[in-house]
């Protein structure tokens, strides 16, 4: 079973930043992160995929987040991460990290961007 947990999640003000990071394991066997997705979600709302990252590298990003938003991974520490500049309130959502290896979704971490 695949396990996902984010962190970096905070409150900001409107033009700051935040990373946030999602570190990924399974219990009793060997895993290696593969096509990771960042998705967000605000009350009422479905989620809303943010950003995404295959194998070699190749990114994906929501319109809303293009120039802003940065997806990366370390495979060696099985971690992804989203550096997010120039925060709208509008960003402001629970972040989630996804795994398409196992389907697996992270817990959450709530970003506030106050204006």
């Amino acid at each position: 079973q695949v396990q996902l947990v984010e962190s970096g999640g905070g409150l900001v003000q409107s033009g700051g930043s935040l990373r946030l990071s999602c570190a990924a394991s399974a219990s009793g066997r060997s895993f290696r992160i593969d096509v990771m997705s960042w998705y967000r979600q605000t009350p009422g709302k479905g989620r809303e995929l943010v950003a995404t990252i295959a194998s070699a590298d190749i990114t994906n990003y929501a319109d809303s987040v293009k120039g802003r938003f940065t997806i990366s991974r370390d495979n060696a520490k099985n971690t992804v991460y989203l550096q997010m500049n120039s925060l709208k309130p509008e960003d402001t959502a629970v972040y989630y990290c996804f795994s398409a290896r196992g389907a697996t979704w992270g817990q959450g971490t709530q970003v506030i961007v106050s204006s």
